[in-house]
Formats: structure tokens, C-alpha cells, sequence
């Protein structure tokens, strides 16, 4: 089928290609030749077009999502050296991923790619027994060092100005993250077994914004264990609450347009009788939120990062809430 596809493309872009190149020996020929005289440009035989030409099918990938482009590098040596170019990777990431060029990564974007597609999420690395499901948000970006975590529903942002975490959640329900890796991010939902107990059959569970740097299963210190989430803050909200909210913003684009989307709560978070999760996902920011059945008890959210090494850059960030 990808060969039948693939084949149909190249057809389409070599009778282009024919198409004006008639033209323009249309316009070389002189007005008093002869028609009787005249060689038809029509009698040019398709075949003179190199099937491996490496140009066309460079083209030719940009329309092919990255299953359709394995196949077609598959298909013997010489395809296999154009499709595995770098160029075409990151033309097919970004384009999936709907996000910007970041600029400089620290690995190839095939790579990188299949890290985004091949099912993989935190807890597949640890803590699997704590694991029950999960679900892939989307893409965003980076483009500051700063985050602005929030865990309250407010068409209003106030940012904090108190410098420890904990003061920042207690005054104002956000917080400032600072030293963060910019480039690509994946955000994730997921769903956990309740911390409070370790019983195997407890129904319990916890939602938690999972959100991660592109390259971060990629890199030695989160495969072999070295790198780790630290909490770096949490905070009761100790009153009935609608809805399970968390929130992550670049600073830089807080108040941008491309962010309003998030702050339209209505538009997104579903009815209050739906007690399905829901999660939104903008250029620069990412957002979830479960409506919550009659509580008295409150949420206690946490908010836990892993950094590149002990005083390394944030490359992931965990917002998680659980009943009281």
C-alpha cells in the first residue's frame, strides 16, 4: 500500500514536472516552423525520469506519517538512506507534534520521534504496581526557563512574589519554577493508585499531570535511575472544591493569546455531572481538570520535579491530586 502511495505522488510531481517543461519548449518554438516539421514534445517517454531520484522522495516523505515512512525504509538500502535523513525526521515530528523548531537537540530526530510514539510513559521506567492507566495530552513548548504552575480555575492570574514554594502555593494556589529546560515538552495524564495505602484491590485513585522534556527517555541518567522526582512542594485545599485542576504555563506567554484558550474554562472542562477527565493543550501551556462528585474533605496537590542531575535543569514535572 505505502509503495502504491508513494508511487502515486512521484507520478503526480513527474507530470508537473513534464507539464512545463512542455511548456517551455512550446515557447522555443519558432512560429514558422511547420507543424509537419515539428518533433511532438508530447512523444517524451516517462521512463527518462530517475525513479531514484533522492530530491523527489525527500518530497515525497514530507506526506507520510512515520509508520508509512519505516515501511518505505524498508524497502531496500538506498530508501533506507533517504528516509533515515535527519532533515525528514524532524520535518515529521514537529509536524505531528504541532509544535516549533527548538532549535539545537541532543539527539537524532528519529530518535526522538519514536521516543513520542512507541507507547512509553513514566511509569513504564517505575513504579508500575502504582500505574492504572493513562492518557497522551500533546505537545508544547518551552521557550523561557520559567514555569508557572497553578492548581485553581481563576479567569484572574496573580503572580506570586514570595520566594519558597510553599508560600507561594498557600498565598496565591501557584507557584514560579525557575531553571527549566526549554525545547519540546510531552504531557501525559495519569491515573495512580491512591499513596495513602498499599493495599493491591484499594479503588483509590489519584490524577496526576505528568509532563516531560522531549528528550528526557533518551537521556542515561533517567534510564539507569540516577535522576529522580523530588517534591518540591504541596498544599491542602481543606474546603469542598468542584474539580481536580492543574495547570502548566511557559511564564513568558501567560497573558498571550496563544494561552486564552486555557483560561475559557467553560469551553473545555465539561459538564459538572461529567466525571470524565479533560485536558486541553495550547502552544506554550497545558492544562487538566476532573469535575469531582459531593466532597467535604478537600484535595491535597503536590507538585513534584526531576532535574538533569543534582543541580541540573527541570526536565520533567509531576502536579498531582488526591482526596482528603
Amino acid at each position: 500500500m505505502i509503495w502504491r502511495v508513494a508511487s502515486y505522488i512521484y507520478q503526480e510531481i513527474s507530470n508537473v514536472l513534464l507539464s512545463k517543461s512542455i511548456e517551455r519548449m512550446r515557447k522555443r518554438l519558432k512560429r514558422t516552423k511547420g507543424i509537419c516539421s515539428c518533433s511532438s514534445p508530447r512523444c517524451i517517454n516517462h521512463s527518462t525520469f530517475n525513479w531514484y531520484e533522492q530530491d523527489l522522495w525527500t518530497y515525497i516523505a514530507r506526506f507520510l506519517d512515520g509508520r508509512s515512512l519505516v515501511m518505505l525504509g524498508a524497502t531496500n538500502k538506498w530508501f533506507n538512506s533517504v528516509i533515515m535523513q535527519d532533515c525528514i525526521w524532524k520535518f515529521t515530528c514537529l509536524r505531528d507534534l504541532q509544535v516549533p523548531d527548538p532549535g539545537h537537540v541532543s539527539f537524532s530526530w528519529s530518535k526522538l520521534y519514536a521516543s513520542v510514539v512507541d507507547g512509553s510513559h513514566s511509569f513504564i521506567f517505575r513504579q508500575q504496581e502504582k500505574h492504572i492507566d493513562w492518557m497522551r495530552i500533546g505537545a508544547f513548548s518551552f521557550d523561557s526557563e520559567v514555569a508557572f504552575l497553578s492548581q485553581r480555575m481563576s479567569a484572574s492570574v496573580k503572580i506570586p512574589k514570595q520566594e519558597n514554594i510553599g508560600d507561594m502555593l498557600q498565598s496565591c494556589g501557584s507557584c514560579l519554577l525557575r531553571k527549566i529546560k526549554t525545547g519540546i515538552w510531552i504531557a501525559d495524564l495519569q491515573l495512580v493508585r491512591c499513596p495513602v495505602c498499599d493495599q493491591e484491590k484499594c479503588e483509590g485513585t489519584m490524577q496526576m499531570l505528568d509532563a516531560r522534556h522531549i528528550e528526557l527517555f533518551l537521556n542515561q541518567g533517567f534510564q539507569d535511575g540516577s535522576w529522580d522526582y523530588e517534591l518540591v512542594g504541596s498544599h491542602e485545599i481543606k474546603k469542598k472544591v468542584r474539580g481536580a485542576y492543574g495547570a502548566i504555563f511557559d511564564f513568558k506567554y501567560l497573558t498571550s493569546k496563544s494561552t486564552a484558550g486555557i483560561f475559557d474554562y467553560k469551553s473545555w472542562i465539561g459538564q459538572p455531572n461529567d466525571f470524565q477527565p479533560k485536558a486541553i493543550i495550547a502552544l506554550h501551556a497545558v492544562a487538566v481538570n476532573t469535575n469531582l462528585q459531593e466532597n467535604q474533605a478537600g484535595v491535597l496537590i503536590k507538585y513534584h520535579t526531576m532535574r538533569a542531575g543534582a543541580e541540573g535543569e527541570i526536565v520533567s514535572i509531576r502536579i498531582s491530586q488526591q482526596l482528603l
